[in-house]
């Protein structure tokens, strides 16, 4: 069954129809959360807040080809919240991405210091559109909703921060 359809069911009630569409996602949200909260358990709270909001929520969706940014637009905020509330000033960085990393667990721990200490370099909003935009793949509609800026504006930060890596630390120069 395709989403839209049940997205529909989910709408109506379908408790399991709403299961099937978290479920179908469930890594790319854990990453998401992983990215934000910096550790499993707090990832796997964060999660549950969301599945709890879409719960009480779905019926306030207006598009049913929206589901998933609006539900990866609320577990950011549910884990923007928990950080508040933890009263933690934490850096975004690289979440593993689960498919090689039993193999090299050092490579990839190398791999995510390098990127960490390069993104250190950015400003909050920079480093955060980078993040969802090349670690998490997520489009510039979906980042500008995540992040409550314009298009333009998730853009630019991108185009920004992307300039400023190139500056810092070389890279695909105009020649």
């Amino acid at each position: 069954m395709g989403a839209g359809r049940l997205v529909k069911k989910a709408k109506k009630g379908d408790k399991e129809a709403l299961l099937q569409l978290i479920m179908a996602e469930k890594d790319a949200y854990y990453r998401l959360a992983f990215t934000y909260m910096k550790n499993e358990h707090d990832a796997m709270d964060a999660m549950e807040e969301m599945i709890l909001t879409l719960y009480e929520k779905i019926d306030h969706l207006k598009k049913a080809d929206a589901f998933y940014s609006w539900s990866k637009t609320i577990l950011v905020n549910l884990c923007k919240s928990m950080l508040l509330k933890q009263k933690k000033v934490v850096l975004l960085e690289s979440a593993p991405d689960g498919q090689n990393s039993y193999q090299a667990p050092y490579l990839i721990s190398e791999q995510r210091m390098d990127i960490q200490q390069m993104l250190d370099h950015l400003n909050e909003n920079q480093r955060e559109t980078i993040q969802l935009k090349y670690l998490h793949d997520l489009d510039y509609k979906t980042i500008a909703e995540i992040t409550d800026v314009s298009i333009g504006t998730a853009k630019s930060r991108i185009f920004e921060g992307l300039k400023k890596l190139r500056e810092l630390f070389g890279g695909d120069s105009n020649e």
